[in-house]
């Protein structure tokens, strides 16, 4: 449906309504207009439309009151205690929020009427509907008992085991009697869920597999074990990853695109030079003025790395200023060095490829050992691995499917040559290299080992390269849809090979169980 007023109407006529303005004394009117008109539609349409819901009977001596986005937590703990089958039927009133503002006051109370208490469960502080509610129940006079904090813990949130332990110590408090036989026993153990902390491990977020930012950190990891540890200062976007093991760099986060303007306050105050991390996404937000432009003003000493890669991908990959991609109704391709010129910074190294581990190590070492006393700013360009990967791979997909020849680049360790300590998984933390335990009896630790996950971009044999660790890592191509003389071709050396084994294992000389 067309809207009554289009944007051309809106233009060719435009029109001014002084009631609208937000400055006194209009805004107080605003302030009128909302609590006398406005919120009780929105109250009205809630009760209309039903979007609050209730389960389970319409009496009961206890109540529970929860957000919507809690029902699924809160309906698998009355399970858990019997008070609720598995299609959640449950024998425990429940007031279900699914709109939290505003609240209803009339259908809160109306919930509320002939309990004897009602549990809040409210995750988060301060519990703002919780006292929204106790203050609803103290004007009107009402003798229910409202839990909530304190049963429940202030802060933190609401695993499984809380939300079980919170709900089980409410109704055993109000209503026991509700309970099985078999929870409510004097000598029953209280339910517990089981602990899977020994046999799940823990995820803590991380970079993409191939993610391009990955070897722009571990090459600033290798300058620290050169130069020293130096304050640096994250920021929001992929990047913050960074920060947590393997790579643990980065002591702090202020706002999008603040880096280089919260690392301020450490600039020439010591031996060493300060860094900040920005992405090109909070660089275009707010980092060009309040960052940049706050380094230049006030001739910083210190070094901001931009990580370039090429979209907002932190937040889904729209394009945003300096996006390589053909844009129709967006201005992109204005490059990030274009703009550090136009605020005034000097010293500005564009790297185009953040996977040349050892350039990268390389231009990192010159920003914090170089006598240039001012802004120093590194552009570390690659494009976001996840963005590339949804549009590569139905191309590479269609072009196998239609018979064209198609290489994909894998990369793999040769366990015969691994040392076995770890150091390239220390130095990359991709998700796709792992450990491999081997059946030979002389070799106790496991080797380092690329899963198929992997997509070919290198890194890790790069990393191995720059720190000069063990030369295992190999690439190799796989090829779809190959030629005939590739397949006669792979044919020869094959049997070239095997002719090869075959001759070393004749001339082996070995003992069986039986002669031993």
């Amino acid at each position: 449906v067309p809207p009554p007023l289009s944007v051309r109407d809106a233009l060719s006529k435009p029109q001014r309504d002084f009631k609208r303005v937000v400055l006194p004394p209009m805004s107080y009117a605003h302030e009128h207009d909302k609590i006398d008109n406005r919120w009780p539609s929105a109250e009205e349409f809630i009760l209309e439309k039903g979007l609050n819901e209730r389960f389970g009977p319409e009496d009961g001596r206890v109540g529970i009151i929860c957000p919507g986005g809690i029902y699924n937590s809160v309906i698998r703990a009355l399970q858990r205690l019997g008070l609720a089958d598995i299609s959640g039927n449950t024998t425990i009133p429940l007031y279900v929020l699914n709109v939290t503002y505003p609240v209803v006051k009339s259908d809160l109370l109306d919930f509320c009427a002939g309990k004897e208490a009602v549990l809040m469960v409210e995750e988060g502080q301060p519990e703002f509907i919780e006292q929204q509610l106790g203050a609803m129940l103290y004007k009107e006079g009402r003798t229910t008992k409202l839990e909530g904090k304190g049963i429940f813990p202030r802060a933190g949130e609401y695993t499984g085991q809380i939300m079980l332990d919170g709900i089980d110590a409410f109704v055993r408090r109000y209503a026991p009697e509700t309970l099985p036989g078999k929870v409510l026993a004097p000598n029953a153990p209280r339910p517990e869920l089981p602990d899977l902390s020994q046999t799940v491990p823990i995820r803590p977020p991380g970079f993409c597999t191939g993610c391009p930012e990955r070897p722009i950190f571990a090459s600033l990891k290798m300058v620290e074990q050169e130069v020293g540890q130096h304050q640096i200062t994250g920021d929001i976007g992929c990047h913050l990853f960074a920060c947590l093991p393997p790579f643990e760099i980065g002591g702090s986060t202020m706002g999008y695109g603040l880096g280089p303007a919260s690392n301020a306050a450490f600039d020439g105050g010591g031996a060493r030079r300060a860094i900040s991390i920005l992405g090109d996404g909070g660089f275009w937000h707010n980092g060009l003025s309040s960052s940049i432009g706050n380094m230049v003003f006030n001739k910083s000493d210190s070094v901001a790395i931009i990580v370039d890669n090429y979209y907002s991908a932190a937040t889904g990959g729209q394009d945003i200023p300096s996006s390589r991609a053909k844009n129709t109704t967006k201005s992109t391709n204005n490059p990030i060095t274009k703009a550090l010129e136009g605020a005034g910074v000097k010293w500005i190294r564009q790297i185009d490829r953040t996977y040349d581990v050892t350039k990268m190590r390389a231009t990192i070492r010159e920003a914090l050992t170089t006598d240039y006393d001012g802004p120093k700013v590194i552009v570390a360009s690659s494009e976001c691995m996840l963005n590339r990967q949804r549009r590569e791979k139905p191309l590479r997909n269609k072009a196998i499917a239609g018979g064209a020849r198609v290489e994909v680049p894998r990369f793999g360790v040769d366990q015969d040559v691994c040392t076995g300590d770890h150091a390239c998984i220390r130095l990359s933390g991709c998700p796709s290299l792992s450990l491999k335990k081997l059946d030979d009896p002389l070799r106790d630790d496991p080797v380092a080992h690329i899963d198929q996950s992997c997509v070919g971009c290198g890194n890790c044999g790069e990393v191995a390269d720059a720190a000069i660790l063990c030369p295992s890592f190999f690439e190799a191509k796989v090829v779809h849809n190959p030629g005939r003389f590739e397949r006669w071709l792979v044919g020869v050396r094959t049997k070239v090979i095997t002719w090869l084994q075959d001759r070393r294992s004749g001339n082996r000389l070995t003992f069986t169980a039986e002669e031993i």
